[in-house]
């Protein structure tokens, strides 16, 4: 009997310890729920960043262990492993890691070899924060950036000499003014652009997307924007100082590249147009292979424009001061590789042509087979990473469908939301059209959480803003606006390669490895999200360099937004206490139990031997 009044206490003592371990899961649940309600104490949620200052306050000192049991996620609050990381030297202001002047000059001229990415070794990194130049403020929001940037923010005055005549960039006080002009349209990108809707359908949401090579300031990509059309600009760092700084400083979307031996960082069929204007690429050179490589991010049924020589070489080569024969020959080459390509010749007119990828391929195939056109052989024709150009033509199939999405991409905006022809098509493994959905719904449902954790998240106040694991661009569509754009970043690494369902949706990225640094100059984002990428990343390249990067692409008061598993943001929260982040962490936004956390960070304002806060407006 003994044992059995024994054995009943037990199951009773067991069965009142679970009801009040129920119990205390609930209640804590709910004090969650309450404080991100609004009603409780831990209600300052709000991440208010001001021009003059920034201040981070969201849900403070998380205890992950209450919620997740075994010390996984336990923050260590002290200060007494922190690993204070130094500014660099002042003459590191302007630094591009795989964009190295000095480094550069070591590989061969040839093909642009040179001016391509050549990263540093292990060694040879930076394990320091890029100060900002003297004087340094915010810029000017948009639409005022398209025209005006600091001179302290690019303090570079050989483009106003050596473009003077061409209206690419004046200098008047403390800033300089861009009028719009360029090589081959000195009165005006608009009357330029005017010019070019006369032939391609630029206004009605048909090009969302644009290409320019060699852009110089990006004028062209600027004066796009304002049409709804979004354009990735890219240009060498070369003797033309900052000229991609000062494209980003006006708030326009642009890389450091070059055309060169390697093929570039953008998947197949992403572009509805691309642009050269005046950009001395040798394109009939080397059996067309920079045609063939535009052809290959060139959707079907896209137009490509090239301005300035040889076109029209008759009526200008006096004027451009080069022998005809010379001129006419260029010109025959590339109308040659244009038919090759199955490209239809829509106009020329003054110095520019325009070219237009046929839909359907199969309406040229027997000329390309009778001409022996060499058709490229690799299986993935997204797979470009450090991967060498070829003279060869990308064949249209696009996998599992064999077909081509040439006019089945509807109008922006419509395409941001529609159901994208290579997901439609099944050509992204692990990807349907009901994943797609609710990845936009999860999406939706994440930004609608930042805009209470960042008031002034789509204000204007931030312009220029990075993804920098964007998957199929649910963060970026989530926040479409005309007030910013997003370069949408798909890691070389990624389980899934959706770089082309990104395009296809109107929005802009590039391929990227973050374990190298990425082709920008320091200072020229305004906020940065990273979802997942540290988890992605762990094991493969130090957290440290990846934040220092971060760091450097970010501006002086610019807005870090992580989210990752709560053991990968406590490593990482370790680290950035030491590079002079100002940062919170606040719970995913459906409570405390889940593993997911979020942090978010205000970079500091300092500049080489100052360290106060200051702005434009």
């Amino acid at each position: 009997m003994a044992n059995k009044l024994t054995a009943g206490d037990s199951r009773t003592r067991s069965s009142v310890s679970i009801f009040i371990v129920a119990g205390l899961c609930c209640f804590f649940y709910v004090l969650g729920a309450w404080q991100r309600s609004g009603s409780g104490k831990g209600d300052s949620i709000a991440l208010e960043v001001t021009k003059s200052a920034a201040a981070c306050s969201v849900i403070p000192n998380l205890n992950f262990e209450t919620h997740h049991g075994a010390g996984a996620g336990m923050i260590d609050d002290s200060e007494s492993n922190v690993k204070e990381i130094k500014p660099c030297k002042p003459r590191y202001a302007d630094y591009t890691p795989c964009q190295d002047q000095n480094r550069a000059m070591k590989f061969p001229r040839e093909n642009m070899n040179y001016r391509e990415r050549h990263c540093p070794s292990k060694e040879e990194k930076l394990h320091c924060l890029i100060p900002a130049p003297k004087g340094y403020v915010t810029p000017f929001r948009w639409p005022k950036s398209r025209d005006y940037v600091p001179y302290a923010n690019a303090p570079y005055k050989s483009l106003t000499v050596e473009k003077a005549i061409q209206n690419w960039i004046q200098y008047e006080g403390n800033v300089f003014r861009f009028p719009g002009g360029g090589t081959q349209f000195p009165q005006g990108a608009d009357k330029y652009i005017d010019q070019l809707a006369s032939v391609i359908p630029i206004d009605n949401g048909i090009v969302r997307t644009a290409l320019d090579t060699g852009c110089g300031v990006a004028s062209w990509g600027a004066y796009l924007w304002k049409r709804k059309v979004i354009t990735m600009s890219f240009a060498p760092r070369d003797s033309h100082e900052a000229q991609v700084q000062f494209a980003l400083e006006r708030g326009v979307p642009a890389v450091i590249g070059v055309l060169g031996t390697i093929k570039m960082p953008y998947p197949s069929r992403a572009f509805d147009m691309a642009h050269c204007s005046r950009c001395l690429i040798p394109w009939g050179a080397n059996d067309g292979t920079y045609m063939k490589e535009v052809d290959r991010v060139l959707r079907p049924g896209g137009y490509w424009v090239l301005s300035g020589p040889p076109i029209n070489w008759k009526t200008n080569y006096r004027a451009w001061q080069r022998p005809k024969e010379e001129l006419e020959e260029e010109q025959r080459k590339i109308e040659e590789i244009a038919k090759l390509l199955c490209w239809e010749k829509k106009s020329e007119m003054a110095e520019t042509a325009i070219w237009q990828k046929r839909i359907d391929a199969d309406s040229c195939h027997a000329a390309q087979e009778s001409s022996d056109a060499t058709f490229c052989n690799a299986a993935d024709p997204d797979d470009v990473w450090y991967k060498k150009m070829e003279a060869c033509i990308t064949p249209y199939s696009v996998g599992k469908s064999n077909e081509a999405p040439g006019d089945s991409i509807k109008p922006f905006p419509k395409r941001l939301y529609a159901i994208p022809p290579r997901i439609a098509s099944g050509s992204v493994p692990g990807v349907s059209v009901e994943s797609y959905e609710e990845d936009n719904k999860k999406w939706k449902k994440h930004v609608s959480a930042y805009k209470r954790i960042n008031k002034i998240l789509d204000s204007g106040r931030y312009r220029n803003i990075m993804d920098m694991n964007a998957g199929l661009g649910g963060f970026a569509a989530a926040l479409e606006s005309p007030k910013l754009w997003v370069m949408n970043v798909v890691p070389t690494i990624a389980e899934k390669n959706t770089l082309g369902v990104i395009y296809e949706r109107g929005l802009i990225g590039i391929y990227h490895d973050w374990c190298e640094g990425f082709s920008t100059y320091p200072r020229t984002y305004d906020l940065i999200h990273a979802n997942g990428l540290f988890s992605l990343y762990k094991g493969k390249c130090d957290f440290e360099d990846i934040l220092l990067e971060m760091d450097r692409i970010l501006r002086p008061e610019g807005a870090v937004i992580i989210r990752d598993e709560v053991d990968v943001i406590n490593k990482v929260q370790k680290i950035v206490r030491g590079i002079r982040w100002d940062f919170k962490l606040t719970d995913h936004e459906d409570g405390p139990l889940v593993p997911e956390k979020i942090l978010v960070a205000v970079k500091q304002y300092w500049v080489i031997g100052e360290s106060n806060s200051t702005s434009t407006e």
